[in-house]
């Protein structure tokens, strides 16, 4: 059952970073593992039941009929975010799926080409992951989480959480009245 995976319903992707692995800051100031990640944003319509399912499974391999009262979810509403994603819905459910670092996501796009440029990958396009639920118990914290194993881009959009505009939505055409090569035979 570990080793179960599933590719998600489509979503947009916010904070994410899949070309290098980051860090993300502890409550305490210290710095976390750098992970490779993106934070899912699914619309309120979303069918995310094959997803809970798998999170169903992975509370009960590790903690087996035992499960804990204050377990952490890995579903939550944007509203219930201490830094809510700008640009969406507070009734967006927010999914953080994440890889370790030596473990660098495939990253596809709609044909099954590889991504390389990391111009095309950015907050608020697009896209659908295959994930593997697990459940654990580190440090007082016990839970279920989602690690990341492929992302598949889908189509582009608007930015989001922040993120920076594209070139071509920040300017509008102007005619320079330059002369092609082409037409400096005419």
């Amino acid at each position: 059952m570990a080793n179960e995976s599933i590719v998600t319903p489509e979503f947009r992707a916010c904070f994410i970073s899949v070309f290098k692995a980051t860090s993300m800051m502890n409550a305490n100031g210290t710095a976390s593992e750098p992970k490779f990640s993106v934070r899912a944003a699914f619309p309120p319509k979303a069918d995310l039941s094959g997803l809970k399912e798998l999170a169903k499974k992975a509370a009960l391999d590790k903690f087996g009929d035992k499960i804990p009262k204050a377990m952490r979810s890995p579903f939550r509403l944007n509203e219930e975010l201490d830094n809510p994603v700008a640009s969406i819905g507070d009734d967006w459910t927010i999914i953080t799926f994440s890889a370790n670092a030596d473990r660098r996501p495939g990253l596809v796009d709609a044909n099954l080409q590889d991504i390389i440029s990391e111009e095309d990958v950015y907050s608020g396009a697009w896209f659908r992951a295959q994930i593997r639920a697990y459940g654990y118990d580190k440090a007082g914290n016990k839970g279920v989480a989602f690690g990341l194993q492929n992302l598949q881009k889908l189509r582009d959009d608007d930015p989001i959480g922040g993120g920076r505009t594209p070139a071509n939505k920040a300017f509008e055409a102007v005619s320079s009245g330059a002369k092609t090569a082409g037409s400096l035979f005419d």
